[in-house]
């Protein structure tokens, strides 16, 4: 069997869609891709990189709950992936890695373009601050979001992405226990690993502005339980992440190979088979 030139990295990534999406890309592209999906956990992840170099590895993409260790491997990071302290792109040059962060322009991408929507001046709420959290707070602080409250289950993680911001008059930090207090969002984003795991956010209806945008970085089953959430308390839009999972692919295959491709017909295609929640 060749060795897989491509790969995405995680713990668990089973459910991953990545080795679909950039199969549909190349096809696309006229590139012949061999992508695999490699499950490693993360005391196990730099003996598993350094392997996939070694046997023909050029390009990697990582995900949870790897992200903050590929940007420890990286000789050299991009810019927004210096600040976001995560990397989701490695690229093989010469006998080191480069790193990327394409979760945050991915994430914008699905917002503005494929759903329309002006991000300016929203009060944000971010649940979360591990690597997609990082990305996504980077991104949105950019495109224009006005207050950014970041609320982690981890109270000391949420201040470090707080500090590591630097903009305090617009960016906070609360505990997960005074959610109930802490008034209603334009636009809410879980970013926790939550759905992944199985495990239920006891969310209070009373942060979802009229008209808020509830919007969750996993999709399909992982992102079920907070979409519901959100339509029960009224949010004008519910969304899931295979948006943003499809456009930070597409970035990351620009990196690779120079072209970016076409996300509508990979993204209508797996929505098709991933509604927003299951069906009777």
């Amino acid at each position: 069997m060749t060795s897989p030139d491509y790969a995405v990295f995680g713990h668990p990534i089973s459910h991953s869609l990545s080795p679909r999406i950039h199969a549909a890309f190349g096809k696309q592209a006229g590139i012949a891709l061999n992508y695999i999906a490699i499950d490693v956990p993360a005391e196990s992840f730099a003996a598993s990189l350094a392997r996939f170099a070694n046997e023909s590895g050029r390009g990697a993409n990582v995900t949870l709950p790897l992200k903050q260790d590929a940007f420890r491997f990286s000789a050299d990071v991009s810019d927004f992936a210096r600040r976001a302290g995560a990397v989701n792109t490695l690229t093989r040059v010469d006998s080191t890695w480069r790193g990327d962060n394409t979760d945050g322009a991915g994430l914008i991408r699905d917002l503005t373009g494929r759903h329309g929507l002006d991000l300016r001046a929203r009060r944000t709420l971010l649940l979360g601050a591990g690597g997609a959290a990082r990305a996504a707070a980077h991104a949105l602080l950019d495109a224009g979001i006005g207050e950014l409250v970041i609320v982690n289950r981890s109270p000391e993680r949420a201040d470090a992405l707080a500090d590591s911001i630097g903009l305090p008059k617009r960016v906070h930090t609360r505990y997960w226990n005074d959610l109930a207090d802490l008034g209603s969002f334009d636009l809410i984003v879980n970013a926790t690993s939550a759905g992944v795991a199985r495990e239920t956010l006891a969310l209070p209806f009373g942060l979802v502005a009229p008209r808020a945008l509830c919007y969750d970085l996993s999709y399909g089953v992982a992102a079920f339980g907070f979409v519901a959430w959100a339509r029960a308390a009224g949010a004008g839009k519910a969304l899931d992440g295979l948006g943003m999972l499809v456009e930070q692919a597409a970035e990351s295959f620009a990196i690779w190979h120079g072209t970016r491709p076409d996300t509508d017909p990979v993204h209508d295609q797996l929505r098709g088979e991933l509604p927003l929640l299951a069906t009777d």
